[in-house]
């Protein structure tokens, strides 16, 4: 947006970002540095910023109740950090135990060393794992002998993730690893994720080496211990992930955050100004352009009266909801070791939780050595009825989770946490990326526009 407007105007330019989330306050940010005469506002709906990244810190703990740490491979976050001065706060995963659990039948196993989300890196150990069966383990042998489709080579292809891991993997591989990493992640319905949009590299390479043990076995450089490699990608920062909203806010101009100020209406005034409207009593803001970083149902709203076609296309973007308990024991009450980071739920178990997460593990500064912090997730497209649940009847099934799967024994030591996350996480379904394009095509007609956030190019935070 800003190459669109000179410099020598930016004295006078207005600019309004609609939600303060991290996109928000990331492009608010960018704004100020790349226009810093322009006035930028920042209108958010809720009380407070930083979206479904919110950290509680009590009694020397830092409990997450949404996404606690981010990927470095990609390397726009960890940038970010840095250009705010945050690259002393940046705290690796512990080490120790860097790997995810999986429930199988009940209990918790490894995911065996070297399988990376649908990249069986390390045959042996694959053969070796209790979670498949021995029919399991000879359909996953024949991966390298499974056909590559026709159409897969054609441009635009696209496919669900659950039709490609079972098309190369079988389906206990689908079914007992895939499904469950990828819930942790996404909260989606496997059947519907479109490949393409969350993870192309797997489509590139069974269309460039035919498979994905072909693949593997071309990076001759790959080490066996890829699993734990990739937990070592993630990084957080020393107070928690709200550490990084707050460096946001505090290096905007004063003033230029207005919270609690859901924007009603969305206008054109001529060609080239907008007129948004948060108070029915108060005239509307003119600015010379708006960045929408609201979910995209949100946006379709204050899209209807600009572009009605944009708006069914934003409308088309589905959201999943999801629900956080945290529980806090003493160490000693919990008789499994906890050697992972945590662990993934497959639907094929028919439990309740799509996931736990076990803080302290995975960031042992984080609460003192003789606490077990544990964070269960549940909910998601498969289980949308957990999120309506009442905090009590979700606070008794995280605590029968945690006394089956890891034998919690006792209560709490402190008093749960519920956080619900509404309609928070955008579902990339087949298509997606054709979808997004349009989107950004309609968006291209109207001057001083723009979108951002997790409904279209990625759900992480970098």
């Amino acid at each position: 947006m800003a190459e669109s407007f000179s410099q020598s105007r930016g004295e006078s330019l207005r600019l309004a970002v609609i939600g303060g989330g991290i996109s928000g306050l990331a492009a608010a940010h960018r704004l100020t540095r790349l226009l810093p005469k322009a006035e930028v506002i920042v209108l958010e709906a809720r009380d407070r910023l930083g979206g479904p990244l919110h950290t509680i810190r009590s009694d020397g703990m830092t409990l997450e109740q949404g996404a606690d740490s981010f990927l470095i491979k990609k390397p726009y976050a960890l940038d970010l950090c840095r250009e705010l001065g945050l690259a002393d706060q940046l705290v690796p995963t512990n080490e120790q135990h860097r790997r995810a659990l999986v429930v199988h039948r009940g209990r918790l196993h490894p995911v065996p060393e070297g399988f990376v989300l649908m990249r069986p890196q390390n045959m042996a150990a694959m053969l070796r794992s209790p979670l498949l069966s021995l029919p399991g383990k000879l359909r996953l042998l024949l991966e390298p002998r499974v056909p590559v489709p026709r159409d897969a080579k054609q441009p635009g292809y696209d496919e669900s993730v659950a039709s490609f891991a079972t098309r190369r993997l079988g389906r206990e591989v689908y079914e007992r690893l895939v499904q469950p990493l990828l819930a942790g992640v996404f909260v989606a319905d496997a059947h519907k994720l479109s490949l393409a949009a969350t993870f192309p590299e797997f489509l590139d390479a069974e269309r460039e080496h035919g498979s994905l043990w072909a693949s593997v076995k071309a990076q001759r450089n790959v080490s066996r211990t890829q699993t734990a490699a990739r937990y070592g990608q993630f990084v957080s920062l020393r107070g928690g992930v709200k550490s990084l909203v707050d460096a946001l806010a505090e290096q905007l101009p004063a003033g230029s955050v207005r919270l609690g100020k859901p924007v009603r209406e969305l206008s054109k005034v001529g060609p080239k100004r907008w007129a948004v409207s948060t108070d029915r009593d108060a005239a509307p803001d003119l600015v010379d352009g708006v960045i929408m970083t609201a979910s995209a149902p949100g946006a379709a709203e204050l899209m209807i009266s600009v572009d009605a076609m944009l708006a069914t296309q934003l409308r088309q973007i589905e959201y999943a909801s999801s629900v956080v308990v945290t529980l806090i024991y003493e160490r000693d009450q919990i008789a499994h070791a906890l050697d992972g980071f945590g662990a993934v739920v497959p639907t094929v178990e028919n439990r309740p939780a799509i996931a736990l997460s076990f803080t302290n593990v995975k960031f042992p500064d984080w609460a003192p050595a003789d606490r077990a912090v544990i964070r269960i997730f549940m909910g998601g497209v498969l289980r949308p009825e957990m999120v309506d649940r009442t905090d009590d009847e979700l606070i008794a099934t995280a605590k029968s989770e945690l006394a089956q799967l890891v034998v919690a024994h006792g209560g709490p030591v402190e008093a749960p946490l519920v956080m619900r996350w509404r309609n928070s996480m955008p579902q990339y379904h087949v298509g997606h990326l054709h979808r997004v394009q349009e989107i950004e095509s309609r968006v291209a007609k109207h001057r001083g526009l723009q979108l951002a956030g997790n409904a279209y190019r990625g759900v992480g935070i970098p």
